[in-house]
Formats: C-alpha cells, sequence, structure tokens
C-alpha cells in the first residue's frame, strides 16, 4: 500500500488516548476521580491509528509458533511433517549486517552421508530435483522447521555434486553468480530477500550459464514468505512424518522392530500432531530404547511431557540465595517465554524489565536494582535449554538479522507461562504490570508477543487474565490498548478458549464504544475461521442505526479485513447487498458493503504493487467456474456511480491506472475491467474522463492511459 493509502486514524468518538507512560490500573482506566468525581479529560493529542491490513500483519508477522492457520489462511509456525531434521552448517561468527560479498564454507562429506541414511523423498523433492537437473539451479521456498535444508543438500547428493560449498544467508543476490567458482555443489539455506535487495531473473540467468559451464548445481532456499517476483521456485511439501520416523528407527532397530513399534498407542499419538525434525528424531531415539527394554510403553508415553513439566517446575521453585542471581534468571526465563523465536535482545531488555517488577512484589521498600553486567548469553541460553541463531527478523523496514533465541522444546513457552499464572499467585501482580507496560511499547513485536502471552494465560484462567488484562486494555483510553486486547482475544480464539465468543457478542452489541471496537476488530480477524457468521456479526451491527462516522469506518475496516482474507464467500454477500433488485434497498448496509469493498481495492499483493482485487478478476476471468470478475465489475460500477462513493472510487481506480503504467500484468489486467464498467454512454464518458484526468504522482502524464482509453472504446 502506498504511502498516501496510509492516512492516521482517530480514535472512536468520545476516546481518547492515555498520556501517561505508566502502567494501565483499575484506577488509571477508570473515568472516576479519587474525590468520587468525575475525572477530567487528559488535554492531548489523539494517538495515531495504523490502517487495520497493517495492524493485521503486524500480528501475523509477530506472533509465536502457536497461531495456527486460521487468520491468513495458511500455517503460520511449522507445517505437518518433516524430513530427518536440518544439518547444521558452523561456517564461524556472522555479524548482523547483511553481506555484500559471498562468504561460504565446505559442507562436511561425512554429514551429507550420515543424512542420506535417513532421508525420504517425496513429490516436491521430486519435482525439484528434475528442475535441478536440467536448469542446474532451483530455489525451493517452503515453511522454517521443514527440513529445507536436509532436501537441498540430498538434491545435490543425488546428482553427485561433491563437494558442497555453503554460502552465507547474508550473501546479496547480485554477488552470486560472480561467487559460482569451479565447485559442482553450491548451496544457500534461508536466502535473504527484500524490496531492496530481490532475487532477479538476471540473476538466475547469469547463475544458470555459469554453472552450466562447468556442470555445476546450485539450490537455494527461501522462506515461505520471500519476495520472490516472477522467479520459477518449487514449493517444498515435506515427507509425512511417518516416513520420517520410520526412517531415523528402522537405522537404530530395523525394519521388523519398527514393524511392531508402530502399533504402539504413543506412536499413534505422535503421529496425529506435528512436529520439528528435531522432535521426530528424538522420539525415535526413545522408540529405540523401548525396543531394547530400557523404557516402557508408559514412560515412552510420559517421557517428553513429564521431563519438560519437572523443568519448569524447577526453573520456578529454585531458591534464591542472598545477593544471588535468581530471580533475574526467573524473570529472563519468562522474558524468554513470551519472547521465544525473537530477538536475545529482546528478552533480554525485558526480562531485566520484569526483573525490576518482580522485585518491586518481593521487597517495595528497597529500589530495585539491575546488575549492569550479568550472565552471558551462552549460559543464559544453555540455562534455559535454548538455542540460539543468527536469521532475518521481520521489521517495518524489512528483514533485519538478528541473533534469535528459542527453546528446544516448543511446549516450553506455553507451560512456563501457564506455570506462573497458575501455580505461584503472588508473581500475578509483577506479571500484569510488566504485560502492560509491552501493550504500550513503539515495537508491533512486542505488543504482539503481549497479547499472544495474555491469550496463553486466558487459556489457563480466563476470569483473572480478563480481569486483569484484557477488560483494562479495552476498556482504557488508549489505541494501543484496544489493539492489544483485540489481538489477546483473536488469539485466544485461535486457542479455542470457551467463552470469548460471548464475551465478543456482548462488546460488539454493546454500548461501550472502545470495548465495541474492540470486538468488531476480532470478527474481521477471525473472518477466515467463520466467514458467515463473522460476517452476519458484523452486519448485525450495521444495522443498529449507529450514525456516529468512526464506528461506521471501524465497521468498515472490519469487513475490509474479513474479505481481503477470506473473499470467496464474503464478496458474493457484499454483491448482493449493492446489486440486489429483489428486495427494498437497506441504506446502511448499500453503503458498508462499498465503502469495505473500496478499502479493499487500496490493498496491494505482498510484496508488489499489484492490487490485490484485481487479481481476484483476472484470476476469475481465467476460470470459466468462477463468477467473482461479476462480483468485482459490480462493486466498481455501483461505486462509480453512487455519489456518496463515486469520489473514493475514482481515486481507488486511479491508482490502479498509475500501477498499470509500470506493470503490464496490471495493465493486461485493468483493460478487460474498464471495458466492462463502460456499459452505457454514461459509464463510457466517466471512464474516458477518469483516464484523461490521471497522472503520475509528479503530475506527469502516464503513456498507458491512451491504450486503455483505445481499447475501452475499441469495447463499445
Amino acid at each position: 500500500m502506498s504511502q498516501e493509502d496510509a492516512k492516521p486514524e482517530k480514535p472512536p468518538k468520545g476516546e481518547r488516548p492515555e498520556k501517561s507512560e505508566k502502567p494501565d490500573t483499575d484506577a488509571a482506566n477508570s473515568d472516576e476521580a479519587p474525590d468520587g468525581g468525575k475525572a477530567p479529560e487528559p488535554e492531548q493529542e489523539p494517538e495515531a491509528r495504523q490502517p487495520a491490513w497493517a495492524a493485521r500483519r503486524d500480528l501475523i508477522d509477530h506472533a509465536p509458533d502457536f497461531v495456527g492457520s486460521l487468520i491468513r489462511g495458511d500455517q503460520l509456525g511449522v507445517t505437518g511433517g518433516h524430513v530427518a531434521g536440518n544439518v547444521n552448517i558452523n561456517l564461524g561468527p556472522r555479524g548482523f549486517g547483511a553481506a555484500s560479498r559471498s562468504v561460504s564454507g565446505q559442507v562436511r562429506r561425512e554429514d551429507v552421508e550420515r543424512l542420506a541414511t535417513v532421508f525420504r523423498t517425496c513429490p516436491s523433492f521430486d519435482a525439484a530435483l528434475e528442475r535441478l537437473r536440467d536448469d542446474h539451479v532451483v530455489v525451493l521456498k517452503g515453511s522454517r522447521g521443514t527440513g529445507r535444508e536436509s532436501a537441498a543438500l540430498m538434491l545435490l547428493n543425488r546428482l553427485g555434486a561433491h563437494p558442497i560449498q555453503s554460502f552465507d544467508p547474508g550473501t546479496a543476490p547480485a554477488a552470486l553468480p560472480d561467487a559460482l567458482e569451479d565447485s559442482p555443489g553450491f548451496l544457500l539455506h534461508e536466502l535473504s530477500t527484500s524490496r531492496s535487495r530481490p532475487l532477479l531473473g538476471p540473476h538466475l540467468l547469469s547463475m544458470r550459464e555459469k554453472l552450466r559451464l562447468h556442470g555445476g548445481r546450485f539450490v537455494i532456499t527461501v522462506d515461505s514468505s520471500a519476495m520472490l517476483g516472477e522467479i520459477p521456485f518449487v514449493l517444498w511439501e515435506p515427507p509425512p512424518v511417518e516416513d520420517v520416523l520410520r526412517a531415523h528407527v528402522t537405522t537404530e532397530v530395523g525394519p521388523e522392530a519398527w514393524e511392531r513399534l508402530r502399533r504402539l498407542t504413543p506412536v499413534e499419538e505422535f503421529l496425529d500432531r506435528t512436529h520439528q525434525p528435531g522432535e521426530t528424531e528424538r522420539f525415535a531415539e526413545q522408540l529405540a530404547a523401548h525396543h531394547r527394554g530400557e523404557l516402557d510403553e508408559e514412560q515412552l508415553a510420559d517421557f517428553a511431557q513429564s521431563a519438560l513439566a519437572d523443568r519448569v517446575s524447577g526453573w520456578l521453585t529454585s531458591p534464591e540465595k542472598e545477593g544471588g542471581d535468581e530471580l533475574r534468571e526467573k524473570a529472563f526465563l519468562i522474558a524468554l517465554a513470551v519472547f521465544d523465536k525473537a530477538p536475545y535482545a529482546i528478552a533480554a531488555e525485558l526480562g531485566d524489565s520484569l526483573f525490576v517488577e518482580l522485585q518491586t512484589t518481593a521487597n517495595p521498600d528497597k529500589p530495585p536494582v539491575i546488575p549492569i553486567f550479568g550472565s552471558s548469553t551462552a549460559s543464559r541460553l544453555a540455562f534455559a535449554h535454548a538455542l540460539g541463531s543468527t536469521q532475518d527478523e521481520v521489521t517495518e523496514w524489512g528483514p533485519v538479522s538478528q541473533y534469535r533465541a528459542e527453546f528446544q522444546d516448543k511446549h516450553t513457552a506455553s507451560m512456563l507461562l501457564r506455570e506462573v499464572w497458575t501455580v505461584h499467585p503472588s508473581a500475578r501482580t509483577a506479571l500484569v504490570r510488566w504485560l502492560q507496560q509491552l501493550a504500550k511499547d513503539g515495537r508491533p513485536l512486542v505488543r504482539t508477543r503481549a497479547a499472544a502471552a495474555t491469550a496463553l494465560l486466558a487459556e489457563a484462567d480466563l476470569p483473572s487474565a480478563m480481569a486483569h488484562l484484557v477488560e483494562p486494555w479495552a476498556g482504557g483510553r488508549s489505541y494501543s490498548g484496544w489493539l492489544t486486547a483485540a489481538n489477546t482475544l483473536s488469539l485466544a480464539s485461535l486457542l479455542q478458549v470457551r467463552g470469548v465468543s460471548r464475551i465478543l457478542h456482548a462488546w460488539c452489541t454493546g454500548e461501550h464504544p472502545s470495548r465495541r471496537w474492540t470486538a468488531i476488530r476480532v470478527y474481521g480477524l477471525l473472518g477466515p475461521m467463520q466467514p458467515v457468521k463473522a460476517l452476519d456479526a458484523l452486519l448485525d451491527a450495521v444495522r443498529l442505526e449507529n450514525d456516529e462516522e468512526e464506528e461506521v469506518n471501524q465497521l468498515a475496516e472490519a469487513t475490509q479485513l474479513l474479505l481481503l482474507a477470506a473473499h470467496e464467500p464474503v464478496l458474493p454477500r457484499l454483491a448482493q447487498l449493492v446489486e440486489d433488485e429483489q428486495t427494498p434497498r437497506d441504506e446502511a448496509l448499500y453503503n458498508h458493503a462499498l465503502r469495505a469493498f473500496g478499502l479493499a481495492c487500496r490493498e496491494s499483493e505482498e510484496g508488489t504493487e499489484r492490487p490485490l482485487v484485481l487479481k481476484w478478476f483476472a484470476d476469475a476471468r481465467s476460470s470459466p467456474e468462477c463468477d467473482d470478475d461479476e462480483l468485482v465489475t459490480g462493486l466498481w460500477r455501483a461505486g462509480l456511480r453512487d455519489r456518496a462513493h463515486t469520489d473514493t472510487a475514482r481515486e481507488s481506480l486511479q491508482r490502479w491506472v498509475r500501477v498499470a503504467e509500470r506493470d503490464p500484468y496490471t495493465e493486461r489486467s485493468l483493460t478487460p475491467l474498464l471495458a466492462a464498467l463502460a456499459d452505457t454512454e454514461a459509464d463510457r464518458q466517466r471512464i474516458d474522463h477518469l483516464l484523461r484526468t490521471a497522472h503520475a504522482a509528479d503530475g506527469s502524464p502516464l503513456h498507458v492511459t491512451h491504450r486503455l482509453r483505445t481499447a475501452v472504446a475499441a469495447h463499445s
């Protein structure tokens, strides 16, 4: 979305953001003055708000792994099925900056051969192998933790490309062609791309030519969110977990033992869940131990969960020595649970903030003290059974290389937070104050993780989480608080916390403006889970005939989120509200549908300028079974013809024309839409005037307008 569209939003009428930097408390959020009278309104500027779609992207980008696929339509965390596990290749220390030159090291042959004994193929592997054989270079795209690096090594191994040179992930794409020396095999795992540093077609062509000269092969792996443009890639979908588990177990104890072990209940339960490669490998070791008589079946079932529970309990109940550092390390562990798989520096920084709150609770009369220099990073991570790695972190400026920390066991974070909240109530006061601070932080990652942590606390104890955190956020005067409350309830819904649906319905139809805003936003975010139900709730709110402009905009934004995230069931309903000639028009619903559609038309495909709604139109034209092109045309036609919406519609359409000036795909897609909109003489004149008055951002003429006018005239 362009900067001209990112207009600041105002808070709901009658609501003002808080000025104080101190954490919210029940008193701070009350409208009552200490003497029982009405508290005076603070004098301050309204708090700027993000556009709804941008706020949704922050939630998706920064949420922890337990958030599943139901917000954006595909898996946010680790997907099901894994290869044997990635080979960790240590090439020496790496800086945080993105390297402009290539740095490489040679993968040990014995590591590759050991991996080959347990690796299992799959259709996406076969497709990648065929492309690598023909083109000498292949891009493998998929989610992290699904064994792409292992697959890349095995692709090269299958074609005998040894030795294998592994490039640093920070290597600039433009530097890759010059870095391909006379080696048979090359690997670049987790190539970092961005708008300012994309992987382009010329890069790929240059690499292919150089590799063909000496018969080399090159495999590049990228994350599922990487921006590749028109670059061809193979989507990595790993083999089933059972195939991988079988490979590990049969290597250890043989195929006959595996057939007996496979029928065990703990194995069935393990295969019913998704797992990271390391978990599959460790479970295979336990199965082998069970086969050798070292573990019985009950121990096999309880091994992982009980070991983790004992570890978490031991962390929190260990005695605190006088003058010791135990409380600070416990604060760090809790912070790491909130910021698992996030930058280590954030967990350390905010862990010290929690340490201050815990000290205040333990010794209210003693000023808290934070040691400036304490434990080393390595010792902290070792104590936490966590791993550190340098990876790209999503920021508003694009991916930035950060040193990240994550627990080795993916269940540690949630178990630790629940243990603190339910077993150690004396820590609640400090934890609440700390989470309230996080909700006001300027970093989207921090605010999102505060919401995610609160959702886990709500799963453990909903009434307490609502009373201490969610209700004060939703009922306060801070936009960041409302957004954190909305994100919390959204994530709690994904966790299937009972009671959340009742809360949302009560707030959406209630009289409290900021709580109503919160519920409306949640319905927009949760649309992909139950889009019809969410749309019905939003339309019911529209029918309440609230004329406040801000609330009208809130509802339109929520429906915009719903439309963009799940357009297939939502688009026909909106088109019906606009085009239904069988029943009298409901003006509120009619205007709501056009507002939501107009907001959706401002958004573009991730990483490009191409309008997302225009892509629906183009895709539908190429599919005889889909009528989305007619629905989009009908909504555009209604918006352009209606006096209340025509200015907004014309501005959006001219924005699409400016994109078409730079992008042939957009021009090809826009041409038939404009021709379809020129339905009557008045429509043709309107479209012709729109094209004649369209110009670039600097006022210069657009060459594409002449071609578009010619096409529209020919259609007439």
